[in-house]
């Protein structure tokens, strides 16, 4: 990651550069002739982000990614990319073929009159061209010809129009808008104490799968994360590797297919032009000329600066002064605490929670970010100078770039497109810029505490097999102020989830009416053991005592982590007894001892060996993969007990290698086996077995085991539909599988 973001920032530094255009042009060239499709658009996104804006290169850009789009059977977005090319002064001699493409696009979208009317055109432009002799343009000549007959073709015999399946339509959910938090259901209400703050409970009785809360994101910036190579590409000159921010939009965190770079720098991608200027004018014409002062600092300091600009420097000033004279006990947690706790049980004690306005309503504006908890007092003298220091950084940097105007609203974006260097700085900060650099410090330290990962499931892999596999990756660091409100316990009731910069809150399982609603923060009873979690929690400034931390730390009952993941003995297979450096066997016959320091060696041998073992399935050697891999097991077989999960990750592991092979029985049978044993570390209802599901359910429609896929598809939208909603792209895919297998002959179905 140190590397990646090295790479990161030399790109961001360097701005725009025509050499490194070059490069990933003639690039994605020699992929788009090796048919390596999608990584050859990639790179020539890349060179259209180092091209200089409004020149002719650009459009060059552009066209050869829809020619590679066009292969990759993306239509509408290689129309886009087309219409770019000609905005863009595409050269007029090599017009014909990419108006060919267009009209192509258009008869694979059935719009025939569309496509008629784009071959009309390059008729046209030949007519004007006069005699074309040589090789390329007769080419183009039959390709037309051979288009018009197709375009007759199906103006004659026209598809039958397919019938819309009831099943696919996406189900609308029932919303009552709560008239006090804004974004959340009728069904929640807020409340304030001494001990939990600001918290929100159910008002009614609320079923498993109902939405409580939904919620754009104040503000959100995106997290490059790992970096990896292309397909067929390798360590060059110029960075091939391809991170989030080349994978997703940086303003509405859309996956990216054809991206539009920024007009000043290489870094920032958007997936429209829309999403470009707004980006620019609410925060990008700023930020764009720091961009590698803000990947260095990280993704706090720049969230912390995004979130000041987009709030405006007037509502940032207000709220700075009032810090300062408003509210005496702002400085003092306890006191206004105490005094909130006194006022809650009147009408009024709502409007005086922190946060709300006049009229008691809770909403998802700049004074609810202002007020979510810094606890300045918490953090260490040291970290507090470093996040002061990052943030007297940044604002010397807006001053010496002279972007203060621009930060204070005082200019319009025209003026500021590309700011000039200031001849001279003073070395204090002006006064204005003192207020937003407070303003700064302030959501730095709130960040700790308040910050929300956004997550996707991102594929895993090559993702060219016929199996999806998907994980959960952090995709973008984010404020939710209504989101903020939740406190955190180790067993939640509730699932978050994220379409771009939207999150949705929905209950994982029955919550009646009185009980409040928690969410997670990271640490889960089915993945740490308490004291672990204690430990992670501890960077939020409290001790969890939710029911699953007090029923372990009060008994003698061992976590479900512990006891799943135990060893077994070596000789007999027996539990061990859990000791601090000797284990001792269970089995009274058997009572060997051994040191918990081998059994962990051990245990990260194994972790290594499957690590090559995945490593030979990524270079296509599955069948030296699966013997690495069973090998793998019969050792784990003998020290690790049946529900350790690396039983299970083995067994998912086996799987994929299998159905990599197309031997889909045998990969669903290994399935089935890591699905018992996610079933029993995490719960038959939880997320993480709806995810095992989706995989199951892919391998038995490939493997056309009709009956058996229905069922699974069943269960799976059962514990999805809860946990991520109807709307959700594993919900659309399943009911898709669900449709082709029920639309299959009854006699085929009968027979499976």
């Amino acid at each position: 990651e140190a590397a990646a973001l090295r790479r990161l920032c030399r790109r961001a530094r360097a701005g725009k550069e025509p050499a490194a255009a070059r490069f990933y042009r003639e690039e994605g060239n020699r992929l788009f002739g090796r048919r390596h499709y999608g990584a050859a658009a990639r790179l020539y996104s890349q060179a259209a982000s180092h091209e200089l804006p409004g020149g002719p290169e650009v459009s060059l850009c552009f066209a050869n990614r829809s020619a590679a789009l066009f292969h990759l059977g993306h239509f509408e977005v290689c129309l886009e990319d087309i219409a770019r090319a000609e905005s863009h002064g595409y050269p007029d001699r090599l017009l014909p073929k990419v108006l060919l493409r267009k009209a192509e696009c258009l008869l694979c979208l059935r719009r025939l009159q569309d496509a008629a009317d784009a071959v009309r055109v390059v008729e046209n432009k030949i007519a004007m061209d006069g005699i074309m002799t040589s090789p390329t343009h007769q080419t183009v000549l039959k390709k037309l010809s051979q288009l018009k007959i197709k375009i007759h073709e199906k103006e004659s015999c026209p598809e039958p129009a397919r019938e819309a399946c009831g099943d696919i339509q996406r189900k609308s959910e029932i919303w009552e808008e709560n008239d006090s938090i804004s974004h959340a259901s009728s069904s929640l209400s807020l409340h304030f104490d001494v001990e939990r703050g600001r918290h929100l409970v159910a008002s009614q009785d609320i079923l498993p799968g109902q939405s409580l809360l939904k919620e754009e994101a104040f503000v959100s910036v995106l997290c490059p994360g790992e970096s990896c190579l292309l397909q067929d590409s390798s360590e060059t000159a110029w960075d091939t590797r391809v991170t989030n921010a080349d994978l997703y939009c940086h303003r509405c965190l859309r996956q990216l297919l054809a991206s539009v770079p920024c007009r000043g720098c290489s870094y920032a991608k958007y997936c429209s032009q829309n999403c470009a200027d707004v980006a620019w004018e609410q925060y990008h014409r700023t930020e764009c000329p720091l961009g590698a002062l803000l990947l260095t600092l990280g993704v706090f300091c720049h969230v912390a600066l995004r979130t000041v600009l987009l709030a405006g420097f007037a509502e940032v000033s207000r709220l700075v002064e009032w810090s300062h004279n408003g509210d005496k006990d702002l400085h003092n947690p306890e006191a206004r605490c105490k005094h909130l706790s006194e006022a809650s049980d009147t009408r009024a004690g709502t409007r005086g929670i922190p946060g709300c306005n006049d009229n008691g309503q809770y909403q998802s504006s700049y004074q609810a970010v202002f007020n979510l908890l810094p606890h300045a007092e918490k953090h260490s003298p040291e970290h507090k100078f470093l996040c002061m220091l990052s943030v007297v950084a940044i604002c010397k940097q807006l001053q010496e770039a002279g972007l203060e105007p621009a930060v204070l609203n005082q200019e319009s974006s025209e003026k500021w497109s590309k700011p000039k260097t200031c001849e001279k700085t003073s070395g204090e900060l002006s006064p204005e810029l003192k207020t937003m650099a407070e303003a700064m410090l302030r959501h730095v330290l709130q960040l700790q505490c308040n910050a929300q990962a956004i997550t996707v499931m991102q594929e895993s892999g090559s993702g060219d097999g016929a199996v999806v596999n998907k994980k959960p990756v952090r995709l973008a660091t984010a404020l939710f102020p209504v989101l903020s409100l939740l406190n955190h316990s180790c067993c939640p009731n509730i699932s978050v989830s994220f379409s771009g910069t939207a999150a949705t809150v929905r209950a994982s399982q029955p919550i009646p009416s009185g009980q409040e609603i928690f969410h997670c923060y990271g640490p889960h009873r089915c993945r740490m053991k308490v004291a672990e979690r204690q430990q992670l929690l501890s960077q939020y400034f409290f001790e969890c005592c939710c029911e699953a931390c007090l029923d372990e730390l009060e008994s003698d009952v061992k976590s479900v982590v512990s006891v799943r993941n135990s060893f077994c003995c070596p000789s007999c297979q027996a539990p061990m007894q859990v000791g601090e450096d000797m284990l001792r066997c269970s089995n009274e016959a058997c009572a060997i001892s051994v040191s918990r320091e081998s059994l962990s060696r051990r245990l990260q041998d194994l972790q290594q060996q499957i690590k090559k073992a995945l490593e030979l399935l990524r270079d296509r050697k599955a069948d030296q993969a699966i013997k690495m891999l069973l090998k793998c097991q019969m050792d784990a077989g003998n020290f690790l007990s049946p529900e350790h999960l690396l039983m299970g990750e083995m067994e998912d592991h086996l799987a994929q290698v299998y159905a990599t092979l197309g031997k889909w029985q045998e990969a669903a049978r290994h399935l089935e086996r890591s699905i018992e044993i996610v079933e029993v570390h995490h719960g038959p209802s939880s997320v993480e077995i709806g995810h095992e599901l989706f995989k199951l359910a892919q391998i038995l429609f490939n493997g056309f085991a009709v009956s058996e896929a229905l069922s699974t598809i069943q269960r799976a939208e059962e514990i999805l539909s809860v946990h991520c909603g109807p709307q959700s792209t594993q919900m659309q895919e399943l009911q898709e599988m669900k449709t082709c297998l029920l639309e299959l002959p009854r006699s085929i179905l009968q027979r499976t």
